[in-house]
């Protein structure tokens, strides 16, 4: 379901796709983050999905006015978790709510895996 917003001059709706198209690319650009995962609930194993696949490791939610969103990263290996979701968090909140207008109730960000390159 999209978000929308309506005034006296006419409407704004805003698809979930677009939401997710923007945290993705938010995602993708903080350090740390090797890409977006896509968790099989058949085998339960996470892969890393594509540049033009990006909006499959992102669940959006709009209720009336606030947006929740519901992230699943895979991280390179030796950095500090926890710093690097907040920074997700951070960067996420301020990319979607900049470029939308509407707010961001809550992010939630799941790591899925660690990619170690050799």
């Amino acid at each position: 379901m999209a978000i929308k917003t309506e005034n006296e001059l006419g409407a704004i709706v805003v698809s979930e796709n677009v939401i997710a198209r923007i945290a993705g690319i938010a995602t993708s650009n903080c350090y740390g983050v090797v890409g977006m995962a896509y968790k099989s609930t058949t085998d339960n194993i996470a892969a890393l999905l594509k540049w033009d696949s990006i909006t499959k490791g992102i669940k959006v939610n709009t209720e009336e006015d606030k947006i929740t969103l519901d992230l699943h990263v895979i991280l390179e290996y030796g950095v500090n978790i926890k710093v690097i979701c907040e920074s997700i968090i951070s960067n996420v909140t301020y990319a979607v709510e900049s470029a939308t207008g509407f707010k961001v109730g809550k992010v939630t960000v799941n790591v899925e895996g660690i990619r170690i390159d050799e």
